[in-house]
């Protein structure tokens, strides 16, 4: 392939040498420098991803230097996933906006700008303010970074083979920074945790900057800034109202005041959204029931990862006195089962079982490991009473995660498939956010009625945390049994996602498909085998990676087409304008998680006309 211009598919007129360059993204990289932009790309997510975990165990030390109450404590989790979840799909919109290799380059250096802050504060306010804005660059950076990837990498082989590496580097991440920050905090100082993502920012940046090339969009699409500014607002207020009903009580004017501002804003954020012509979330998009219900697993669990890595992580180090690397390692067993888990279910059972029994059994499994994660006490082992709910954890949530991921953007409008995908971050970032706050201050609250009851036992401080800890638990499993009966209830069984499946299969255009390729309806070589839920997603993506657009300044036209028309999707839609939408299905998989499903459709086979 040609470093200057993508070629041309069989069967199509290739562009003159006098046409016009391309004013989307660049076409891909020349081959010695594909391979050296997955490397720059890879580190920013690695750095994004560390940040989720390696500051968990990096708190506990964080708290007792600065002196911040435990009530103020969730607020160094919650403002990073708030800002990160809620500004995600503002984030992926600037990076169509502007040139992507710029919004890249600034989301990397306002990340590490914003560590620096937090390395160096004094406060916890300075700590929480720097953890946000490191959320806000972070949503910036992410979805920036997976454009700049698949806009790299057109041949399927070399983009399966690209994803692969990239995720991985998200799986292990999560595994690599609670090894890091235990390191970093117990020989150290937990500020490294935070000044550590300067070094990778400065790699990134250099790299960037002598490979990426500039590129601006031909058309720049608009930005809903009423809608961000009230879906962000109202999530903070919610948010905000939940973290002070602990000190000022849940009946207190604030606390009221504020939990009913926030679903006030959000009520009017849907309302705007119906109304806006340019919506920054497609409501069609989330009252699919399918995707609906992928959502809500995907809110329902990012509620119960969350909680379980800050309560547990003050459990092992402040209750069990473990050392802040002996904490990371403990942890490494409900990342392995995750990742054994999500691959296993994506790969393996999700084509043969369905997206229900996967994610309702997933749920059933988190609901059982957090019952039995209540049962913790004082004197527990970890062997016997940690160990065994960690594995179940890890097994349940990979059920859940890689299956909500593929069902999530099964069957999306093309020009919706950014914002589906987006989604998936955006609700496990903002579940955990919400749920955080509200189970820290039930766990708050928990543990100050027992010390009042119990304070004169002189371990009573312990069996008072550990109390608070238990009970937000078992609140967390019966929101997973909760979320067992809507999956049961909203999810589509195996036959129904195969029907869904064979009518998404047949709306997709002759003109379309890649030359070579299996007529309209049959499911192309390479996509998903027969029953998968993702397979029509795949087949719509082939086809759309096939067709480049053929607008003013293309360097080649679609299989099939001249370069006097273009040919139409099933919905009307040129096939030059999905370009956009396929660059930005996988702008959410950057989780915060420790696991990364790859989106469905980006390795789907053998290239035929390279």
């Amino acid at each position: 392939m040609s470093s200057a211009s993508p070629s041309a598919p069989q069967g199509s007129p290739s562009a003159s040498s006098g046409s016009p360059s391309v004013q989307q993204d660049s076409a891909a990289a020349a081959p010695d420098r594909r391979w050296l932009i997955l490397l720059v790309v890879a580190i920013a997510q690695l750095m994004v991803v560390l940040d989720s975990t390696i500051v968990n165990i990096a708190l506990p030390s964080a708290q007792r230097e600065l002196g911040f109450p435990n009530g103020d404590r969730q607020w160094i989790v919650t403002a990073y996933a708030l800002a990160f979840g809620s500004l995600l799909l503002v984030g992926g919109r600037l990076g169509d906006m502007f040139s992507r290799k710029w919004v890249f380059i600034t989301g990397l250096i306002g990340f590490a700008c914003a560590s620096a802050i937090g390395g160096a504060a004094g406060s916890f306010l300075i700590l929480a303010a720097a953890r946000a804005l490191q959320g806000a660059f972070g949503a910036v950076l992410a979805p920036s970074a997976l454009g700049t990837l698949v806009s790299t990498f057109r041949d399927p082989r070399e983009r399966g083979r690209a994803f692969g590496v990239f995720g991985s580097v998200a799986a292990g991440g999560g595994a690599v920074g609670l090894i890091l920050g235990g390191a970093l905090t117990q020989y150290f100082s937990w500020r490294w945790c935070l000044y550590v993502n300067l070094v990778f920012a400065a790699i990134a940046v250099s790299g960037a900057l002598a490979w990426i090339r500039t590129s601006r969009p031909g058309v720049r699409p608009r930005m809903d800034w009423p809608g961000a500014v009230l879906a962000g607002a109202g999530l903070f207020l919610i948010v905000f109202g939940f973290s002070r009903a602990e000190s000022a009580g849940w009946t207190a004017a604030l606390t009221l005041g504020c939990l009913v501002g926030g679903v006030v804003l959000l009520a009017a954020f849907v309302v705007a959204e119906q109304r806006s012509p340019h919506p920054l979330l497609p409501l069609r998009v989330i009252l699919d029931r399918t995707r609906g219900g992928s959502y809500l697993a995907v809110f329902i669990s990012g509620i119960a990862i969350f909680g379980t890595f800050l309560f547990l992580t003050y459990y092992l180090q402040v209750v069990k006195g473990e050392r802040p690397l002996t904490t990371g390692l403990l942890f490494l067993p409900m990342i392995g089962c995750i990742l054994l888990s999500s691959n296993l279910s994506s790969i393996v059972l999700l084509p043969r079982l369905g997206p229900r029994v996967l994610i309702a059994t997933g749920m059933l499994f988190g609901a059982g490991g957090m019952a039995y994660l209540a049962q913790v006490s004082v004197t527990s082992s970890y062997a016997s009473s940690v160990l065994p709910p960690l594995l179940i954890l890890g097994l349940g949530f990979g059920m859940i995660f890689a299956p909500a991921i593929n069902t999530a953007t099964f069957g999306v409008a093309r020009q919706d498939s950014g914002v589906a995908s987006a989604l998936v971050n955006t609700m496990q970032q903002v579940g955990g956010s919400i749920g955080v706050s509200a189970l820290s201050t039930i766990a708050l609250t928990a543990t100050a009625s027992y010390l009042v009851a119990h304070h004169t036992s002189p371990l009573a401080p312990a069996v008072a945390a550990t109390h608070g800890y238990t009970l937000s638990f078992a609140i967390s499993a019966g929101l997973l049994g909760v979320g067992f009966i809507l999956t049961i209830l909203l999810l589509p069984s195996k036959r129904r996602a195969d029907e869904l499946r064979r009518a998404a299969s047949s709306t997709i255009p002759p003109a379309a498909a890649p030359a070579g390729s299996a007529p309209a309806g049959s499911a192309p070589a390479g996509s998903a085998p027969a029953g998968s839920a993702p397979a029509a997603t795949a087949a719509a993506a082939e086809a759309a990676d096939a067709a480049p657009p053929v607008a003013a300044g293309s360097a080649s036209a679609p299989a099939g087409a001249t370069s006097a028309s273009a040919p139409a999707t099933a919905d009307g839609m040129p096939v030059g304008s999905l370009q956009h939408g396929f660059e930005a299905i996988p702008v959410a998989l950057c989780s915060c998680s420790p696991v990364v499903s790859r989106a469905p459709g980006l390795a789907v086979g053998p290239a035929r006309d390279m």
